[in-house]
């Protein structure tokens, strides 16, 4: 049955659907970004507070500025919106229909109707998952990007923005003159301090066109910090068979784990929904759930899912059903990582690693190597290479993470060790492709490239045991390598 607000009502009782009149649903929020992630996690609590009886006018509205959301518009659209939900435990399924997001808005070039849709009075928070790369970075300084070419054109043409930060500066613009006042900013990407980090890109975009304008939104809009958690995998043939075989006709169906977490600093200037009605921590203590999710899980996402491509694993718990895979993740973390890491409220950084390596084997949850290793080129730096410089500054053992670092490079060659072809998995694979095949015999080459600073590309330490381990690698093989590392280290 095709999934729509006409035939809920028609469809199988074993389903959940929402409880609420999607009618009666007004719009308060724009989300730039709708992928899985964001369905599975973000518009779900907003669906459960909706399920409260209460907060309707904090409906979502769905937006983007990539060729990927115009699609995923197209597929959205056409079922009102809704999404379905397949929770999967080791050992059962469970579906839900997530009516939250009520609209979405149409995608062009100038991002003239996302623009027109953020001057709404009634938005009061726009949220966005753009990804960690996508952000304007510098991958060295992690400061903003002023020189990249979206960011120029956005400086010279304000007003037909490409990026979607431009289009919240020329939003802005206008709630600034019209007297509508400021909206709230919220990161929901995998960053730690994302709220600090988009007050910058928007700030700083916008002060090399309207120095005016950039201080009057760092000083009236707000940037909450958060972290988001679940783990969504992508939507392939089989999850389209799966949801099919729940009798639903839906095209963009999200299954996800069963678990999420929220944490949120409260500091919205334009008010917010009672998020914590649901589920979601509002704290002044972000930093410190960033620090263990990121360090810990992010991290953990690389050391396993590298790994896992050399030796042709096609999933994550498929890699954790290896005893080398399984027992390097624990050396590494135990060793390298958690000294590093700080307590939460009733969780400890080795409660943590325990419960991250239970989630990663849920044989339910077909998340891909693919997926997880996919965009290395950001998400070493942002997740891996921080711990490296902790363990550098603090006179800890950095050999699990120099074998970490190896293991990415070998994979960045471009094929697995049973010979078969890596394909593109990062938006710069043909450059990490000729550095890893440099490498081959000059590893540190590897570490000369720009995202390792030179506290880590001149560190002898790091230089020797990377070195060490990524000969080691292409002369032994990964298992071989491994196994060294686990007696011998």
């Amino acid at each position: 049955m095709k999934l729509s607000n006409n035939t809920l009502a028609s469809l199988p009782e074993n389903i959940k659907k929402p409880k609420y009149n999607r009618n009666k649903l007004s719009p308060g929020i724009v989300h730039i970004g709708v992928g899985n992630f964001h369905r599975a996690h973000q518009s779900w609590y907003l669906h459960r507070l909706f399920e409260t009886g209460i907060d309707y006018n904090w409906a979502i509205v769905g937006a983007g500025v990539r060729e990927f959301d115009a699609s995923q518009r197209e597929k959205l659209i056409k079922q009102d919106c809704l999404t379905t939900l397949i929770e999967l435990k080791p050992t059962s399924k469970s579906v839900e229909i997530v009516g939250s997001m009520i609209d979405y808005e149409q995608i062009n070039s100038n991002n003239t109707s996302l623009i027109v849709r953020m001057k709404d009075p009634t938005i009061k928070i726009v949220s966005l998952t753009v990804t960690e790369s996508g952000y304007y970075l510098d991958p060295v300084t992690n400061e903003f990007d002023n020189t990249h070419i979206d960011i120029l054109h956005d400086a010279k043409n304000p007003n037909t923005p490409h990026t979607a930060f431009g289009a919240m500066i020329a939003a802005l613009k206008h709630r600034k003159e019209s007297g509508v006042g400021p909206f709230t900013g919220l990161s929901c990407d995998n960053l730690q301090g994302n709220g600090n980090i988009l007050r910058n890109t928007i700030v700083s975009l916008a002060n090399l066109s309207d120095p005016l304008l950039a201080t009057w939104i760092d000083e009236n809009c707000s940037f909450p910090n958060s972290m988001v958690d679940c783990i969504v995998p992508a939507t392939g043939d089989k999850e389209l068979e799966l949801v099919q075989q729940f009798g639903i006709d839906d095209k963009a169906p999200v299954t996800h784990e069963n678990f999420r977490q929220w944490v949120i600093e409260d500091d919205f200037c334009a008010g917010r929904p009672h998020l914590e009605n649901v589920g979601v921590t509002f704290t002044s203590d972000v930093h410190s759930y960033e620090v263990m999710k990121i360090r810990i899980l992010n991290a953990g996402h690389q050391f396993v899912a590298n790994a896992g491509e050399l030796l042709s694993i096609k999933t994550i718990s498929a890699c954790m059903n290896n005893t080398l895979i399984k027992e390097l993740f624990y050396k590494v973390h135990i060793e390298e990582v958690i000294p590093h890491v700080n307590s939460v409220p009733n969780v400890t950084p080795r409660q943590y690693v325990d419960f991250i390596a239970e989630r990663f084997s849920n044989p339910a949850m077909v998340d891909t190597v693919r997926r997880v290793s996919f965009d290395g080129s950001a998400r070493h730096p942002g997740f891996v290479l921080p711990i490296v410089r902790q363990c550098l500054s603090k006179n800890i053992s950095i050999q699990g993470l120099a074998l970490i670092e190896a293991i990415w490079a070998r994979m960045c060659y471009g094929t697995r060790e049973d010979e078969s072809l890596i394909e593109a998995n990062d938006p710069t694979w043909d450059k990490l492709v000729a550095v890893a095949k440099e490498a081959k015999k000059n590893p540190k080459c590897w570490i000369e490239q720009k995202i390792y600073d030179k506290n880590i590309s001149t560190n002898s330490d790091f230089i020797v045991a990377f070195d060490q381990w990524l000969l080691m690698i292409w002369s032994d093989g990964l298992s071989a390598t491994i196994k060294h590392y686990l007696t011998k280290v």
